[in-house]
Parts: structure tokens; C-alpha cells; sequence
């Protein structure tokens, strides 16, 4: 497996899938062909789903320029959409959508990936967040990728961003999260040991031909040699794209935390698998309203408390990143509540889904 992971490090590239919707019913509309364009500022692309548009920024020095082309994006989808007759919303699910008036996108990786998956890839109309980091070594982009599973949970609290899934409130903050992971090779990914074990375990599964290549792992957090990133995977779509920035903001922060931990030759804490992967259950269930397990104490500690915590320890690391004012809008989402939190206060005014959607689309915007 080729590795291009040669720096600068910190590099960051965000990734966002949209919904493509009708003006007036606010359904989703399979429409993808009529929105995918060129851009300077990254790739607008189809998704799994005619439905679902992905809009990804190009490799951005940092945060400064990922946010400038980011916005630049979402305004270039939203303005075609609007000449389309279409509007563009952005959230972890639609309230109200149904896959089986979803159509495959006609690509063929998408048809071999239905063909192979069946029902679990039909029912996948869903919607996330993807942020890719530059690093330059392998073995340091393993360690960062194993220490980055810890972080997981808090990731996904601080998302979640789809309490509502074909016309129901679910309970969940995030309902995504247990719909894909009816996909194969998600979630918490394994430990690593280093890049050759990462080379001969992944190599072991292509050979056996059970997936094409390392792509087909959809984990929370893997290596993108391809690319030289680490790609976390976790987070529901964010309505603001103010959210959007501030997790990307906080994962590059927690990425150079755990690259300057491996420069200075130490080792990860381990923890159960089972643990990481509760902790993870417990941020889809209740967002930033609950608790998660504080891993080194093994005491309960309140999510926002936690990302409080985390918000001070890292800020630091984001200044020197020159993204400390992205960080903003985590302190927003602790402090007024994540997407899930935002999205049950409209409804419930008026129990009104178009409503609701309207508020999303309102919000969607650059």
C-alpha cells in the first residue's frame, strides 16, 4: 500500500453532505445531475443517493482557508440549486424522508456497493461530516488514528444533529450513527500496532477479497494514505456551517496533540474496546444532554463538562494552528446545544415539520 503521508502537516480538508430539496414540500429530490459542477474552491460531487449532494474543500493550509472555501461552496450549491428550482438544507437526516423514494446514483461504485450490501445500503439516507488532517509519517498517522478513538464520543455529542428519521422523534441526538452502523467495517476502528501491521492487516482483507481497497473501511477514524490524512468520519452534517468549522477546528487541534505525543516517543493509555464504543452508544443516545465515562477516572462526567474541559486543554494547541476563533463555535454549541437540542425547540413550538426544515434550510446557508 503506497503512503503519502510527506506533510506539511495540519493540513485540513472538509467534507459535507447536503440534501437536495423541493422549495415549497421541502422533500428530497433526486436531482444530483443538475447541481454537480466545477469549482475553484474543491469538488461538488454526488453522493450514494441522487438526493444527496457532497460539496468537499480542497487541501487548505488551515482553518483561515478552509472556512473561506467552505462558504464559497455552500453559497455556489445554494445559488445553482435556487437557478434549478431547488433549495439545499444541511442536518444529520431529513425529519421526513423515506428511503424507498431514494435513487442510487448511477456511478459504479455506488451500484457495486448496493449490489454487494443490498438493504443496508438502500436504507443509508443519511447525511455527514468528513475532516481530513495532513500529517507526514505513517506511523505517526497510526498513533494519531488510535488516539483519536477515544475522542470519538465527544465528536458525536457535539454533532448530533438527527433526533428525527421518517416522520418520528426517535429519542436519539443522533439517529445516524445507529443507522450506518448496519454497514460492514464501521464505527470504533481496531488498534493498530504501527503502519506495517495497519499495511498486513488491511491487505489480508483485500487479498481475501472482501472489499477493493482501504476505501471500503468506513470506520469513525482511519488513515487516508491516498491522501496523507487521517479522516474523521464521526459527526453528524452540521446546519451552521459556523459548527462545522469548530469541529474541524477541534480535530486539527486534537490531532496535533496526539502527533506532538508520538514525536515525543510516548504511548497511548489503552482502554477496552468496549468502553470506547459505549461512550460512543452514549453520545448517539444523548448528545450533550447526558453523561459519558471520563475513561482515566472511570467516573461519569457530564458531556458538556467534558467538552468544556477538552475546549480549554486544546485551545492552546488551536492558537498556535491560528484557529482559535473557529473554536467559538464549540463554546456556542456547549453552551445553547447541539443540533439535535436546536432542532427539537422548533418542532416542538408547533409540532410543525415544515417548519422545521424551513428553519434548516434558513440556516444552511454560507
Amino acid at each position: 500500500m503506497e503512503s503519502n503521508f510527506s506533510g506539511p502537516a495540519y493540513t485540513v480538508g472538509i467534507e459535507e453532505e447536503l440534501m437536495i430539496l423541493d422549495p415549497d414540500s421541502y422533500a428530497l429530490v433526486n436531482a444530483i445531475d443538475d447541481l454537480v459542477e466545477d469549482s475553484p474552491d474543491g469538488d461538488i460531487k454526488p453522493e450514494l443517493m441522487e438526493s444527496v449532494l457532497e460539496i468537499s474543500t480542497k487541501p487548505c493550509a488551515d482553518l483561515r482557508e478552509a472556512g473561506v472555501a467552505l462558504r464559497s461552496l455552500r453559497r455556489q450549491v445554494r445559488d445553482t440549486a435556487e437557478k434549478k428550482d431547488f433549495v439545499i438544507g444541511s442536518a444529520g437526516t431529513h425529519p421526513l424522508a423515506r428511503w424507498e423514494d431514494q435513487r442510487i446514483t448511477a456511478a459504479p461504485r455506488y451500484r457495486d456497493l448496493v449490489q454487494e450490501l443490498r438493504f443496508v445500503a438502500r436504507q443509508e439516507i443519511i447525511f455527514g461530516l468528513h475532516v481530513h488532517v495532513g500529517l507526514d509519517d505513517a506511523n505517526k498517522a497510526i498513533h494519531v488514528a488510535n488516539g483519536m478513538r477515544v475522542h470519538i464520543p465527544i465528536l458525536l455529542a457535539l454533532s448530533a444533529n438527527s433526533p428525527y428519521w421518517r416522520g418520528d422523534d426517535t429519542g436519539l441526538a443522533s439517529t445516524r450513527m445507529p443507522i450506518f452502523r448496519a454497514f460492514p467495517r464501521v464505527g470504533i476502528p481496531p488498534y493498530y500496532e504501527d503502519w506495517d501491521d495497519y499495511v498486513e492487516r488491511i491487505g489480508f482483507m483485500v487479498d481475501a477479497g472482501v472489499m477493493e481497497d482501504y476505501t471500503w473501511l468506513w470506520y469513525d477514524v482511519r488513515p487516508h494514505p491516498n491522501f496523507g490524512t487521517v479522516e474523521i468520519r464521526a459527526m453528524d452534517a452540521q446546519t451552521h456551517v459556523d459548527h462545522t468549522l469548530a469541529l474541524a477546528a477541534l480535530i486539527q487541534a486534537m490531532v496535533k496533540e496526539l502527533a506532538e505525543h508520538f514525536d515525543a516517543g510516548k504511548k497511548l493509555a489503552e482502554y477496552p474496546y468496549e468502553m470506547l464504543d459505549e461512550n460512543k452508544w452514549l453520545a448517539s443516545r444523548h448528545g450533550l444532554e447526558g453523561e459519558l465515562v471520563d475513561l482515566p477516572s472511570r467516573d461519569t462526567v457530564a458531556a458538556k463538562a467534558l467538552g468544556k474541559r477538552l475546549l480549554d486543554r486544546l485551545r492552546e494547541h488551536a492558537q498556535d494552528l491560528g484557529s482559535d476563533s473557529e473554536l467559538d463555535g464549540i463554546k456556542d454549541l456547549l453552551e445553547h446545544g447541539n443540533g439535535a437540542f436546536r432542532q427539537r425547540k422548533v418542532y416542538e413550538a408547533n409540532r410543525d415539520f415544515s417548519e422545521l426544515l424551513q428553519d434548516i434550510v434558513e440556516a444552511s446557508g454560507p
